[in-house]
This record gives structure tokens, sequence and C-alpha cells, in this order.
């Protein structure tokens, strides 16, 4: 079995507090977007009654040299929970085709996890239902319950209340990568204790009005941390603005920046030419709603 696994964008990001665990409170308006991983999955035949000549219960393969193979894998974390919930002996078998950029706020390594619970369960037929999935995607990652139905949402919480909100217009963005990653646990731990934030808007009607009042929410509270120690990301965000954007932001803790543009000539006119630059990894996408 084949499935899609698509990266996502944070159209704003709000740092509104920290819980007695330390785990930071967000409210975050997420959407999946047009470039994807692909995981393919399939079942193991076992040859031999033996259990020491038996293959592993649970394989992963990816040629990315910045993605293990092992315990590490939240694929394989993924595969591993939902086995064991499942009290399945199936061996398994997953090969991860990498395309979204590896920590660069896109989300690849968490809807990786939610593509590997959904395609299993299929594969299985193990029955677990949509929000079965959501809450062992939660013992994953803040971020895996959205990739179990990777539908625009707003997240609050640690990102595992989610309210899912009807389709959006087709917006355009283009998407640079820098060449490196930014740890997601680095910029969270170098967070100010104080944030300024800004007053939430509670209203998700604003996004379906196009991408200029779009712009008006590309607010990202970890930008400034991530900025502090890779000012590369701000010159990326400056090109895409020089390059036409309505609005430019990072995602998540970075260290991708985005640009939402106003139409998709618009957005293809920017991708080609920033796509020349060496210095970056430039993707043209769509919002999937």
């Amino acid at each position: 079995m084949k499935i899609r696994a698509p990266a996502k964008i944070n159209l704003s990001l709000r740092v509104v507090g920290r819980r007695a665990d330390g785990y930071h409170l967000l409210d975050t308006i997420i959407v999946p977007v047009s470039l994807y991983d692909e995981i393919e999955i399939g079942k193991v035949r076992v040859r031999s009654k033996n259990k020491k000549l038996a293959p592993p219960s649970i394989k992963v393969i990816c040629k990315h040299p910045l993605v293990p193979s092992d315990e590490k894998n939240l694929v394989y974390q993924a595969a591993r929970l939902l086995l064991g919930k499942a009290k399945s002996e199936q061996p398994i078998e997953i090969r991860i085709r990498k395309r979204i950029p590896v920590g660069a706020g896109l989300g690849g390594g968490s809807s990786d996890a939610a593509a590997t619970l959904v395609g299993l369960n299929r594969l299985l037929g193990l029955g677990f239902s949509v929000k079965q999935l959501e809450r062992l995607g939660l013992q994953l990652g803040a971020d895996v319950p959205f990739f179990i139905r990777g539908r625009p949402a707003r997240a609050c919480g640690i990102g595992e209340r989610l309210q899912q909100f009807g389709p959006l217009r087709r917006l355009w963005a283009v998407i640079l990568y820098p060449g490196f990653p930014v740890s997601t646990a680095w910029v969270y731990g170098n967070l100010p204790a104080k944030l300024t934030k800004p007053s939430v808007n509670t209203s998700i009607a604003s996004l379906l009005t196009g991408a200029g009042s779009l712009a008006n929410l590309l607010v990202n509270d970890l930008e400034r941390v991530s900025l502090s120690r890779y000012p590369k990301i701000g010159l990326l965000k400056r090109a895409l603005l020089r390059a036409g954007a309505a609005g430019s932001l990072m995602s998540g803790s970075g260290s991708s920046v985005f640009g939402v543009f106003k139409s998709k000539r618009k957005a293809q006119k920017a991708f080609r030419r920033l796509r020349q630059e060496e210095e970056f990894q430039a993707f043209l996408v769509h919002v999937l709603s």
C-alpha cells in the first residue's frame, strides 16, 4: 500500500502559555500543502516458524541520510504503537521516500507517522476510528493528530485540540528551504519567558477572502528565536517579498519560509525566478482543503 504524506505550513503560530510539565500552549492555524513524502507499507511473509530466523517485526527503509531507520524514527514508533494496540504480530516493511525537507518546520516526520497509522489501519483491517488514530497520534507528537485527517485546522493546547474548517479557495505559496534543519526543542527552549501576544483572531472567515487578507494573519512567535541564530531565514523572507509575495512567514520552528501569493500566475513567476538560486531549495505548492 502506498500513501502520500503532505507537508504543512503554519499560517499563524502564537505561544499563549506554558503547562506545568513544560509543554508550551499554542494557538495556530495549520494547512496541508501539495508537497509530499511517500510511504509504502507491505506485509512481510514469514517463511519460518522459528522465531530466531523470522524477520524483524517492523523494518523501516529510507535513503535520506538524516532519517533514522530504527526506533528513533517516528514511522517506526507509529507502527509499533498501532501493532501493539491491535495485538498484531504481523511483520511489516515500510519504505519512506522523502521529498519534504527534514527539520524544516513543515511537519514531514509527523505526517509520515500519521500516514503510517492510517495506512497500517487500512492494510491490516484493524478497524480503528479516526478519533482513535488521533489519540494514538498524540502519543507520538503534537502535530500527528492534525495529519490524520489532513485538513485545514486551528490547533490549540499543545496541538491536540483541533477545530477544522471548511474548504479554502485555492491558495498558492512558494516554500524556501535554506538547506539546514532547526531543532524544535532548541527553539522552544530559548523562547523568552514572556511574549507579547497579539490578540487572537477567533474568526476563520477572514481566511476565505484571499491572500491579501491572509497576509494579515502571518504571525509566528517562534520567528525571532530562530532568526537570532539563523539570520538566513530573514533573508529568505525578504527574497519572497521581493518576488511578489503578499506576505511571508517562517513555518513552525523553521527553517523553511513560505510566501503567499494572490494568484497562481504570480506564484509560478516567483517560483521560476527563485528556483534558480543555489543557496536554497524552492517548492511551488497550493493549500489542500
